[in-house]
């Protein structure tokens, strides 16, 4: 069975002959909610069985007028009856009662809170006038004492203008759509200059009446049954809840778009499935715990709550991302109270909505008109967008690509400044629409430069924290699903929801809720809780849509990754730190939600390592805002380089030396290079050194003792020389002749007159020589004369 909000259902099923045992189990439960929403079940109706051996009497508050009858009927409004009764008594006109009574009250007297005030519209001369009408069912009296009288209707004032894309008829003062091609600020329309093209939407700003494509009705809180009520009435610039028969009423507002006509570069864009957007104003006056609701349904299936805003709220605007181009519905649903209380105790506490503006509608209207590029034309209108990754010069017009690592952070962007520069870590794709990481990083130190290669964690990995328990007892966990890097941007993990199709046949169910992202979280409830073979998944919520950047600064474009949330690093490498945002906004995380993981070597944890929540935080958050989680693996280790390993070189052993490169220790690389092999040289030892330096020092000495030999002798011959020429001078008194020549004359004895005192040795004569030189420079040299007179020195 499909639960719903949209009132009553009916459900049969069909049963077997014999015993059968009818049981209702809830199996999907909110852990967010602090307020329970039960199943509520009205009529069980069994057909087939043996006829029946009694009558029962209807129960009071119904009746049935005819015999036979197979069902008891509710007694109108202002009407009751008692047990068994076969028609309704009416109440007095001092009392009233809802349907369905037993008794009647008193009518209380009338007060402020009984009545609201409206608009009409504008008639013929642009006029509306205020309205003041009771709030029905009417329960009050206008004539007890100190009651209320309805304030006078009736003052006229100018009506507002036009919604932008409107225009006021000259007959009815009706506003009418601009055609297409046109534009307005809600007075008339203007065509489109060339070059440009019309922004088409819806913008609600001015409230006179309600709009063709919403609706109000008023759901009840006590039997879930729509009643035929006005929930929402207009009041000029903003529509406001209308008081309903009890305060716990949910008012209803709805608004219906068949489809939406984006630009041809959101066609383009596979990723960012941008298709519109819907904005919205609001403001909640609240004295109790009132709660607003904002809704959304695709082809006319039940709405999905989006957000909740519970109490007073200041005058804010909300956004939410359309991602798929289908009849889309957005309901507002606003109560009081969740106190099942009847009665009108709270109707000053309202509900604003001042302005609503949806893009990219089908055969919506415009406010004005943008520029386009002139590069093609479409059919059906004036231009085209530029293909995607390109931007309109504003001066020219034309198509302009984004620079490398830049994306176009809106659809049909004018000048280079919509091409945002991509985060650290990160590239853009082809068409400029997202930025990814290729499950690479590169990081520079003062020493040296780390590369990283996280490509053996590119596949998803899950994570679950600890059991959590819901006040009945319940266990449930969250389970948390992680891509790092993605592929080439495409989000890859997936969180489904799948109570509904637990009990039909697989394939045959297509309304599985399931979010795509890099991290997405579930809640589990495992299967001995829901008595199914298969555990219970429900409420994904995507916890990262968008990577900012890759890095290792612990924060990035307000992001903080505390260091303290994680045991701290032990090998000196720095973390790298991938970041992420949502496109979620909540009421509690108004910047969205953030995530980091954070990515840590550790050799001894191969790929694809062990994942870790904060041990502060068991749930991976500390403030339901921001997620964190440490992935520790081998694979996230730096490459191995040549500044990991050093070379040992052996001694020379026999002519041969040897170098051996070995790790670093502690080794805190993975992959990349590996090791040089052994290398092998010829070298020199110590003994062939040594044999060259006694030969060298052996010829050294031999041509030291040649040289000296060679000077000696021509020393000798040089003294005998000098000896003959003194000899021959004193020859005659001692006076020189005058000589024609000092060489040794034909027929001498070179031996017969030189005659040495004594016999030297060699060494002998050489030191006389070196010492016998007189104070004039000249030699003593010892000379015996021929006529055997003593000798004399010269």
């Amino acid at each position: 069975m499909k639960t719903t909000e949209k009132g009553w259902e009916f459900h049969s099923v069909e049963l077997n002959r014999g015993n059968n045992v009818l049981y209702w189990r809830t199996a999907a439960f909110s852990v967010w909610s602090k307020v329970s929403k039960p199943v509520l079940v009205r009529n069980i109706a069994i057909t087939g069985v043996a006829y029946t051996s009694e009558c029962f009497p209807c129960k009071p508050g119904t009746y049935a007028d005819q015999k036979g009858s197979s069902c008891c009927k509710l007694c109108p409004a202002n009407s009751y009856s008692n047990k068994g009764e076969t028609s309704c008594h009416q109440c007095d006109p001092d009392k009233y009662s809802e349907k369905g009574s037993s008794t009647c009250r008193v009518r209380p007297a009338c007060t402020d809170k009984d009545y609201f005030y409206t608009h009409t519209a504008c008639d013929a001369s642009g006029e509306t006038q205020l309205m003041y009408k009771w709030a029905q069912p009417k329960i009050c009296s206008e004539d007890l004492e100190g009651a209320v009288k309805l304030p006078a209707s009736g003052m006229k004032t100018r009506c507002p203008p036009c919604n932008p894309g409107f225009f006021k008829t000259n007959s009815s003062s009706t506003c009418e759509p601009c055609p297409y091609g046109s534009y307005s600020n809600g007075s008339d329309c203007s065509h489109c200059p060339a070059g440009t093209e019309p922004a088409v939407g819806f913008e609600y700003k001015w409230w006179n009446t309600l709009p063709t494509n919403m609706e109000t009705t008023v759901l009840s809180g006590i039997n879930f049954e729509y009643k035929g009520m006005t929930g929402w009435e207009v009041a000029g610039d903003h529509i406001y809840t209308a008081v309903g028969a009890s305060d716990n009423d949910f008012m209803i507002l709805t608004l219906v778009v068949p489809g939406f006509r984006p630009p041809q570069s959101v066609m383009a864009d596979t990723e960012n499935k941008e298709v519109a957007r819907i904005t919205f104003v609001f403001e909640t006056i609240c004295s109790v715990n009132c709660e607003l609701y904002f809704m959304v349904g695709m082809n006319s299936r039940t709405n999905s709550p989006v957000e909740t805003w519970r109490g007073s709220k200041g005058k804010q605007s909300y956004t939410y991302i359309i991602e798929e181009n289908t009849t889309m519905s957005f309901t507002w649903a606003f109560q009081r109270t969740t106190f099942h209380e009847t009665g009108r105790k709270y109707t000053n506490d309202v509900a604003k909505i001042y302005s609503i503006n949806v893009t990219n509608v089908m055969d919506g209207v415009a406010s004005y008109c943008r520029p386009c590029a002139l590069e093609a034309s479409d059919i059906g209108s004036s231009c085209t967008s530029c293909p995607a990754g390109y931007y309109i010069d504003r001066d020219s017009g034309t198509c302009r690509s984004c620079p490398p690592n830049t994306i176009l952070k809106a659809h049909q962007p004018y000048g280079a400044q919509a091409c945002m520069t991509c985060g650290p870590g990160t590239k853009s794709n082809k068409i400029h629409s997202l930025c990814y990481n290729d499950c690479t990083f590169s990081v520079s130190t003062p020493t040296r430069t780390f590369d990283y290669n996280f490509l053996a964690l590119e596949n998803t990995v899950s994570l679950a924290g600890g059991p959590s328990f819901t006040s009945k007892g319940l266990k449930y966990f969250h389970h948390f699903t992680l891509s790092l890097c993605g592929n080439q941007g495409k989000k890859m993990s997936v969180c489904t929801d799948n109570v509904t199709d637990l009990r039909i046949p697989e394939g045959e169910s297509g309304f599985s809720k399931s979010i795509t992202a890099y991290v997405c979280q579930a809640v589990i409830i495992p299967p001995e809780v829901t008595g199914y073979k298969a555990g219970v998944s429900s409420q994904p919520v995507s916890l990262a849509d968008r990577l900012i950047g890759v890095t290792t600064d612990m924060t990035l474009d307000g992001i903080t990754s505390p260091a303290e949330l994680f045991h701290p690093e032990p090998l000196g490498i720095p973390d790298v730190i991938f970041f992420y945002r949502s496109n979620d906004v909540t009421q509690s995380c108004s910047s969205g939600r953030s995530t980091t993981i954070r990515v840590r070597c550790s050799l001894l944890k191969p790929a694809p390592g062990s994942l870790s929540l904060p041990s502060t935080c068991s749930d991976g958050t500390c403030d339901g805002c921001n997620f964190h989680f440490l992935w520790e693996s081998a694979a996230a280790c730096p490459l191995c380089s040549a500044a990991d390993y050093h070379a040992i070189v052996s001694s020379c052993v026999a002519g041969i030396q040897k170098t051996t490169y070995v790790w670093r220790e502690p080794k805190l690389c993975s992959g990349g290079i590996s090791l040089p092999e052994q290398r092998v040289t010829i070298c020199k030892t110590i003994d062939f050194w040594l044999k060259v330096g006694i030969s060298a020092g052996t010829c050294t000495a031999i041509l030291l003792t040649v040289l000296t030999c060679y000077f000696w002798k021509k020393n000798q011959k040089l003294e005998y020389k000098y000896s003959k020429l003194v000899m021959n001078a004193t020859l005659k008194d001692c006076d020189l002749p005058a000589a024609d020549s000092c060489a040794i004359m034909e027929g001498e004895d070179v031996e017969d007159d030189l005659i040495f005192t004594s016999k030297k040795s060699l060494f002998g004569k050489i030191r006389s020589f070196t010492s016998k030189r007189t104070p004039d420079g000249f030699d003593s040299v010892p000379l015996k004369t021929s006529s055997g007179g003593p000798d004399m020195d010269l």
